[in-house]
This record gives C-alpha cells, structure tokens and sequence, in this order.
C-alpha cells in the first residue's frame, strides 16, 4: 500500500502525486503520520482485523464509477452515432438482462454482425 491510498483521519488531504495533481487535490501541508514505515509494510503486515469482510451480496450491490475528473468527455470524437431503430420488445429485454451496459453489447453485436458479412462480401 502507498501514501496515496490513504489519508491521516486528522487530516484529510492526500500527498501530492501527479495522479492527484490531474484531479486538483491539494498537497499536505503537515502530516503525523510515518509515510516511509508504512510504505515498507508488506500486504501481510498490514492490521485489517477491525475491517469486516464484505459479502457477495455488497459486492453484488457495488458499481464502478470514475471520478469527474477522468470521465471521458460526452461526445468524444469517436463517440457512437445516435440513431433511432425499432427492435422487438424480447431481442431489447435479452439485452437489457444482461447488464447496465446493454447498449455498448447491442454495438458490439452489431459490429461483429457487419464485420462478418463485410468479409464475406
């Protein structure tokens, strides 16, 4: 683990790494705690024992999310086009069981689909 994952409950703001910088968090000023003892502990030797395990139903419940400041722009240039097609009610339900992401698989499908029969052609 490295000073960068973790913050001083006294003080909040983290170290200033260029990671950090991107995301316009500012530098410490002063800090207690011993950076270089803890950046020489091995994952084993880190104390997790007061941390609970967390269960396959929290894992089930969590979303990946990327702070503002990384999140690609709305309309990139190689952004998909927006277009409006009718698709039956099951072919939209199929997709949309198989995850939040429906849309980006309904691309790839449609992609692969024009990929293969362009080679063929």
């Amino acid at each position: 683990m490295n000073k960068s994952n973790m913050s001083n409950s006294s003080n909040n703001s983290l170290d200033k790494t260029p990671d950090m910088q991107a995301l316009g968090t500012q530098p410490r000023t002063h800090s207690r705690t011993d950076w270089e003892r803890l950046d020489a502990l091995s994952d084993a030797e880190i104390d997790t024992s007061d941390i609970p395990p967390l269960t396959e139903g929290e894992f089930a419940r969590s979303e990946w999310r990327l702070p503002a400041a990384l999140k690609p722009s709305l309309f990139p240039p190689d952004a998909p086009v927006m277009v409006e097609i009718a698709i039956d009610k099951e072919t939209l339900a199929w997709f949309q069981s198989q995850g939040q992401d429906y849309q980006v698989q309904m691309r790839a499908a449609l992609r692969l689909y024009a990929e293969v029969h362009q080679a063929s052609d």
